[in-house]
Order: C-alpha cells, then sequence, then structure tokens
C-alpha cells in the first residue's frame, strides 16, 4: 500500500518539529535546560523525517518511528511541541493499526 497520508503527516510533523525546536534553541540561549529540550527536539525531529520515509516500505517500524517521535517532541518542548505531535502521534497509529489491502485472491482446489 502506498501509506500517503502517514508520509505526509509524519513529514509536515517533522517539519513542525524543526521550527519547534529551532524556537527553543533560540530561547535556549538564556536557559542551557530550555538549549538541551530544543537539542532533544531536534533530533526527534530527524527521526520523524525518518519515520515518514520508512513507514512507506515497513509500515510497523515507521509507525513506532512516527509515535515516538511526536511524544518525544511533545515532551521535551511541550507547547511549541503540540502541532508536531497533533500530526505524528496520528500518523504512527495510522502506521501501526491501518491494514493492507489485499486484491490478490486466492483459490484452493
Amino acid at each position: 500500500m502506498k501509506r500517503t497520508t502517514e508520509f505526509v503527516l509524519g513529514l509536515l510533523g517533522g517539519i513542525f518539529g524543526f521550527g519547534g525546536s529551532f524556537f527553543a534553541l533560540f530561547v535556549g540561549v538564556w536557559s542551557e535546560e530550555i538549549s538541551n529540550l530544543g537539542s532533544m527536539a531536534f533530533l526527534f525531529s530527524i527521526l520523524a523525517i525518518v519515520g515518514s520515509i520508512v513507514v512507506k516500505f515497513k509500515a510497523k517500524i515507521g509507525g513506532w518511528m512516527l509515535l515516538v517521535s511526536g511524544i518525544g517532541i511533545l515532551i521535551s518542548i511541550s507547547l511549541f511541541g503540540v502541532l508536531p505531535a497533533l500530526l505524528l502521534v496520528p500518523a504512527g497509529l495510522m502506521g501501526l493499526l491501518r491494514k493492507d489491502k489485499n486484491n490478490n485472491i486466492e483459490v484452493q482446489a
């Protein structure tokens, strides 16, 4: 199956995660803890982009990657990570729970 929905949601979530992490990094100039959390969100955003690519080929693995990155971004940069989490968590759940349609019908004699 193509899994285009999961790919697009994961890609958008990763891009918005980069935006939130950069904002946290710039705010983190005055606080080392916020800077570290922004760095973690940056790594989770990379994981989201990779997961959105992987979900097209291996849906379960990509789904887990998207789910972990969505929750990780939300925990690390809280308010700035709400939009990426709202995109990544459903994409991850769709990758895990959505079944592929099989058009092949086997006939047994």
